[in-house]
């Protein structure tokens, strides 16, 4: 999102208008189609794969149409890319993205633009990248092939991002890095961001995601502790509660380490919500094994995860080093049995909330949780309400 953010702006002050829909193109005279791909998944890139039908309608319609392929997926190579998708004029690297301004004068006519119609740019959230790439080369993850090493930006440049972004009436700032809190720009360390930020000007939220359990200090946990401005809401990933499987992908920290972590941070802060990701079905991943990882679940009491089955992706190390041995449907029982534990958890912390006083944001609570309330109030504003009632996902709440 925080590219496809990016890639807008570069359009706009070349004087494009951003399209609702791919149908509004068809009517252009000088439309660019661009597609900001991920790659985490293999799904994610078979949808790309598939689209070769829809580009060549698309191009029978308006021949004067444009198709560029940015993001995650330029792992591969442009041989490859431009051979198993042949209607695409141009390939960019996410990371060359500005080159955006040399290469459209060249492959589009003239630019006019007044048949679209441009989203509204008030947002409650700015989404700040502070980071590019990573470090850690879990072995399930195509992440540091796509995104190179990690690199940290300048500090001056991201205070410069939130100073903007907050001038513009943002409520929320996403700090974003594959691995955010590793974050380093010569002496500044993730923690010491996080109170320059929070010292800057403004009613606003400061978020993150997603950080690295190996590089969460105790100075990060006293910044958050501290800090006025920080939601009290993480994701913290841990993939497995397994120690044998975390080993096996990579994960340098172990369940002790892990649970230690989340007491000290609970400890510190008793109202956050932490929610967590999850991979099941990991090569060689047995029963026992998993119970692990159902274990950790039912000790944590995680406000949400975000569970996934394990994808096997060409050119990591779990490739080439691990069959994909478990099945699919045990993949999907193994997800289910999860949610049915995380359904328990979330409600039970949900019910901890009724009576109590929020702070929301566009239908979202501090803890990031979704909150349904009475009647209309103002977006993209901060409002007080009570909470009335908890279900699984989301909670009720009336407008003070």
């Amino acid at each position: 999102m925080a590219d496809s953010d990016k890639t807008a702006e570069i359009m706009k002050k070349m004087g494009y208008v951003q399209a609702k829909d791919i149908e509004d193109l068809t009517f252009d005279k000088s439309p660019v189609l661009i597609f900001n791909t991920c790659s985490v998944r293999q799904k994610a890139e078979d949808r790309i794969f598939g689209l070769n039908n829809k580009t060549e309608q698309l191009k029978i319609v308006n021949s004067k149409l444009k198709i560029i392929l940015t993001g995650c997926m330029m792992h591969h190579s442009e041989t490859e890319l431009k051979k198993r998708l042949p209607f695409f004029d141009h390939f960019i690297d996410i990371k060359k993205i500005k080159t955006l301004e040399n290469i459209l004068p060249k492959i589009t006519s003239q630019k006019n633009k007044e048949s679209l119609r441009e989203k509204t740019a008030n947002k409650a959230s700015a989404l700040i990248p502070i980071s590019n790439g990573c470090d850690n080369f879990c072995t399930y993850c195509i992440v540091p092939l796509a995104r190179g090493r990690e690199v940290s930006r300048p500090t001056i440049d991201v205070t410069n991002d939130v100073k903007k972004a907050i001038s513009m009436g943002v409520k929320e700032i996403w700090l974003l890095g594959q691995t955010v809190n590793s974050y380093k720009s010569g002496d500044m360390k993730f923690h010491n961001l996080l109170r320059l930020i929070n010292d800057i000007d403004g009613d606003f939220w400061i978020r993150f995601a997603s950080p690295h359990p190996k590089d969460f200090s105790d100075d990060l946990i006293k910044t958050m502790t501290e800090s006025q401005k920080f939601a009290r809401y993480i994701n913290l990933p841990v993939q497995s509660g397994s120690n044998a499987i975390l080993k096996k992908m990579g994960r340098p920290y172990t369940v002790g380490h892990y649970k230690k972590l989340v007491g000290k941070i609970r400890k510190a802060m008793p109202n956050i919500a932490i929610s967590t990701d999850i991979i099941v079905g990991f090569p060689g991943e047995t029963k026992k094994q998993f119970e692990d990882t159902k274990k950790l679940f039912k000790e944590i009491k995680y406000d949400m995860a975000f569970i996934s089955e394990y994808s096997p992706r060409p050119k990591t190390t779990a490739f080439k080093m691990f069959e994909d041995d478990v099945p699919h449907k045990e993949k999907e029982t193994r997800k289910n049995e999860l949610n049915e534990i995380l359904k328990k958890t979330a409600l039970k912390n949900n019910q901890k909330m009724v009576g109590k006083i929020v702070k929301v944001l566009n239908g979202r609570t501090e803890g990031n949780k979704p909150i349904d309330i009475e009647g209309s109030y103002p977006k993209n504003k901060f409002v007080m309400a009570k909470v009335i009632k908890a279900n699984i996902w989301r909670i009720k709440g009336k407008l003070l």
